[in-house]
């Protein structure tokens, strides 16, 4: 979560600016009585005030934020069916922690990792060891736990006598992994872009690698242009490292995105644990899982990939539980919200909804693509996500200026430029979820197509890299 001050200062530099309220809610209402002036913003009230009078003000100022349904720069769910925005409000009060006063839920979660051991053709689906996190970040965490602890203990001696474990990955990896490497004190090694090569490759990878890495970390589905980076190549080249050099390092697929994708669109790739070198997967029930944020899951292929010594089991709120999670109390209604669109959909309508969306993304970026002066990087035919940039020949606007007035219509589309060793390059990024359909696609395109023409009359760049248009991943 981002890191807040307390109490900052106002225009007059006492900090004393307040909520403005209608009078209608202050003197006005009968209700209210004495409260003539807005209440303070960075102190605690000196009183209640009635509920409804509340809700107008927290709601007045979320106006504010954007549209979540015209935000194509979030992979996040951003639409549900009432029945589960219902099922979530009815849940809403469970703590997930809870199994013994709500033991359905429990269950709930228990049938989610089963269905997706199933999903992603673990070899003996009652072996997998999974659970429910708040969403990928922790999902990573816990998985490079498992790693690190896994090397550890094959390599006690070493460790103890000053061995540094590092960790493989592409520079495009999610923020989470350097968190990682940073939290538990794991170099992190990782492999800059090079060219037209975006992502982790499996050359790139293996020379990396020795006898203190823990594991590589293959993302099916990167955020910087959707694209897959290809597991089985990358297990391939670590079978025959390992056939040189005796060592055994194993993969973690950072599914967050692309393991609610592939097994519907893609059955052919086996990325998943029909590779034997596979030993965890994680994925974002809140991202292509189509369930509200935030929810994720964490799935080993088997309990020794999962060192024993991690789990706790606690005696907590009347019965005796294991866990293995950075959160302890947390809401259930995610979990339950997962299940019932597991139950919903089943795999021919998540095939649906996945493939729709793909062709969105498609056909919106050839249509980007004829208009002349963008320049595609990815097409949207793995994630249903992609990146352009704008053709060599423009000079008078960049990638930033488009995301700048795209934002006048609503549209937030963001602008980045992209890691080592390609940072001269500034792209443009859309994710299409379900929810964006073709028509919003269309409106997109006729509002892109509208502002091309001024854009194209200045004369020049307005927008920096630096500018507010800008994206962290």
């Amino acid at each position: 979560m981002a890191l807040h001050t307390g109490r900052q200062e106002s225009h007059d530099g006492k900090g004393g600016h307040r909520v403005s309220v209608n009078p209608f809610l202050g003197a006005a209402n009968p209700e209210v009585g004495s409260m003539v002036t807005a209440p303070p913003k960075h102190r605690l009230p000196s009183g209640p005030m009635a509920a409804d009078i509340a809700y107008q003000i927290v709601r007045d100022e979320l106006m504010l934020d954007g549209n979540a349904r015209l935000n194509l720069a979030t992979f996040v769910t951003t639409w549900m069916e009432p029945q589960a925005t219902l099922l979530m409000a009815e849940s809403v009060d469970k703590n997930m922690i809870d199994k013994d006063e709500y033991p359905q839920t429990a269950e709930l979660e228990r049938r989610c990792v089963a269905m997706l051991a199933d999903l992603w053709n673990a070899p003996d689906p009652a072996g997998v060891v999974g659970c429910s996190t708040t969403g990928s970040s922790e999902a990573c965490m816990l998985a490079g736990m498992a790693l690190k602890r896994r090397w550890m203990l094959r390599n006690a001696e070493r460790y103890a006598a000053g061995a540094r474990p590092n960790l493989v990955m592409g520079v495009n990896v999610q923020v989470c992994w350097e968190k990682f490497c940073n939290f538990w004190e794991v170099e992190a090694r990782t492999v800059p872009m090079e060219g037209d090569r975006y992502h982790l490759d499996a050359a790139s990878a293996v020379a990396l690698c020795d006898e203190d890495t823990i594991g590589v970390v293959a993302i099916l589905g990167s955020t910087f242009d959707g694209s897959y980076e290809p597991v089985w190549d990358i297990c391939a080249a670590l079978d025959e490292f390992q056939g040189s050099t005796g060592l055994d390092i194993p993969v973690h697929v950072d599914g967050a995105s692309g393991a609610m994708v592939a097994p519907f669109l893609d059955p052919e790739l086996r990325w998943d644990f029909r590779q034997p070198r596979v030993a965890s997967i994680n994925t974002s029930g809140h991202k292509y899982g189509l369930v509200y944020p935030g929810v994720g899951w964490a799935l080993w292929r088997d309990r020794a990939a999962l060192p024993e010594e991690l789990v706790f089991r606690v005696n907590y709120l009347g019965g005796e539980m294991p866990t293995f999670a950075l959160n302890f109390s947390r809401p259930g209604a995610e979990v339950v919200a997962q299940y019932y669109t597991f139950l919903r959909l089943g795999h021919g309508g998540y095939q649906a909804v996945q493939q729709a969306s793909r062709d969105i993304a498609v056909s919106l970026a050839r249509r980007i693509e004829a208009m002349g002066v963008f320049r595609m990087l990815s097409w949207g035919d793995e994630l249903p996500v992609f990146a352009f940039t704008t053709t060599d020949d423009v000079t008078a606007f960049n990638v930033f200026d488009v995301s700048r007035r795209l934002r006048e219509r609503g549209w937030l589309v963001p602008a980045y430029t992209f890691p080592a060793n390609r940072t001269d390059l500034a792209v443009l990024r859309i994710v299409c979820r379900n929810g964006f359909s073709s028509d919003l696609a269309d409106l997109l395109v006729e509002d892109l197509s509208r502002l091309l023409p001024e854009l194209q009359a200045q004369p020049g760049p307005l927008q920096g890299s630096g500018g507010p248009s800008g994206f962290h991943h």
